[in-house]
């Protein structure tokens, strides 16, 4: 990879000849079924007799178990798949001793993601023609987009969603687009009646996709609950519940994603709140709204997209009296209910509460930019605190520095 550019996914919708779908549920079922097994072994390894395995060692495994009769079968299918699960597993375990993540689970038949990643051996790409190992044909892709001018993917992953749609993620070399610098800073408060309210004023509705589409997904629910377990009716039951909630995050990933795009063309500066929605999703009065809302992926796009286009992201302590400190004046007041959207301050200021809080927002960003307080990548401690009291994703210094997810 040269130094000029980035690795980046770019995800198209396909559609698999019924040899090619066959094959490829197969491979899911193999990928899960070693992860599993891999799994399964290294936990045992660990909890009898206090022995770590690591990817070489569970790689031997998977040579052994091809070779017995039993499982037989994982060798019907390409092994590279196989592999890169056993990859993923390695990836899990580090995180898990490095305390960024929970101890892995098992994968489930019905509830975990239906993937299947493929390195460079494994397929063959030639003239927007993408051929998988173990397939005589190509896929019959749907080019929504191009891919950068001479990209050869490094690794492609297939999967089906809960609502049967067939996708693949080529991973190619791509470089960042360096927007023009403009002069314009803002200030971002998440809510949940206006998704967002920004420092000027303006009040970007929420909206609610979710509540819009209750109603259809408890109708398939119910009759997904009605069918009888293992039968055809309930799988046919199952894939529409899949479409309505397919619908929904298609539709939300949507807006947020034109959301997101106009907020770092048309800022230098972004200052959002650094929110806990882990902690937010506890309550269950405003867990279904706070979900609705997608804050994280919300925050997760502008971080990408600020690298991508050489902008600035600023998070502010979680914990900043945003809502209660006057933007004229900066007195602070006393216990502020949440159904209190408007108040006066004592110096005669009439104040929005979202747009107050928005402007102080921005003014906390723009000063902790200033002097350099706490302008370190966010870590986080076993109990999920924040270790820093704020959070800059600076521009990159040159397009080498982008690292956009995609």
């Amino acid at each position: 990879m040269t130094m000029n550019h980035v690795k980046r996914a770019f995800k198209y919708r396909f559609y698999p000849t019924d040899a090619q779908a066959a094959e490829l549920s197969r491979t899911f079922g193999c990928v899960r079924k070693v992860y599993n097994m891999a799994l399964q072994a290294r936990t045992e390894a660990w909890v009898l007799r206090q022995e770590r395995i690591n990817y070489n060692a569970t790689s031997a495994m998977l040579t052994a178990w091809k070779k017995s009769e039993e499982l037989a079968y994982l060798s019907e299918v390409s092994s590279v798949p196989l592999q890169q699960s056993l990859r993923h597993l390695q990836g899990a375990f580090t995180n898990f001793f490095a305390k960024r993540a929970k101890y892995p689970t098992f994968k489930s038949k019905r509830k975990s993601r239906r993937s299947a990643e493929y390195t460079s051996s494994a397929f063959r790409f030639h003239d927007g023609r993408l051929t998988l190992a173990k397939m005589a044909a190509p896929l019959d892709i749907v080019w929504s987009r191009p891919l950068p001018d001479g990209a050869m993917p490094s690794t492609v992953t297939v999967s089906q969603d809960a609502a049967g749609r067939w996708f693949v993620s080529l991973l190619c070399e791509d470089r960042p687009v360096m927007a023009t610098p403009v002069n314009n800073a803002v200030g971002v408060d998440a809510g949940i009646t206006s998704l967002v309210t920004l420092s000027t004023g303006e009040k970007i509705s929420n909206p609610e996709h979710e509540r819009k589409d209750r109603r259809r997904l408890a109708r398939a629910q119910r009759d997904l609950a009605r069918k009888a377990k293992g039968s055809n009716n309930r799988a046919k039951a199952r894939i529409k519940v899949g479409r309505v909630y397919a619908r929904i995050a298609d539709r939300r990933t949507d807006f947020l994603h034109q959301l997101t795009t106009r907020l770092v063309r048309e800022n230098q500066t972004i200052v959002i709140e650094d929110l806990t929605v882990r902690n937010m999703l506890k309550n269950r009065t405003l867990a279904r709204a706070v979900s609705d809302a997608s804050w994280s992926e919300l925050r997760s796009m502008l971080e990408y997209k600020a690298h991508w286009y050489g902008r600035e992201l600023i998070a502010i302590d979680r914990w900043f009296p945003s809502s209660k400190l006057c933007s004229a004046c900066g007195s602070l007041q006393g216990r502020m209910p949440l159904n209190v959207r408007e108040w006066t301050c004592t110096c005669g200021t009439a104040h929005d509460r979202d747009v107050n809080a928005a402007r102080n927002i921005l003014a906390a960003g723009l000063a902790a930019a200033a002097c350099g307080d706490g302008i370190r990548p966010q870590r986080s401690t076993p109990g999920g605190q924040s270790s820093v009291k704020q959070e800059v994703v600076p521009p990159p210094r040159s397009r080498a520095a982008a690292q956009p997810r995609g």
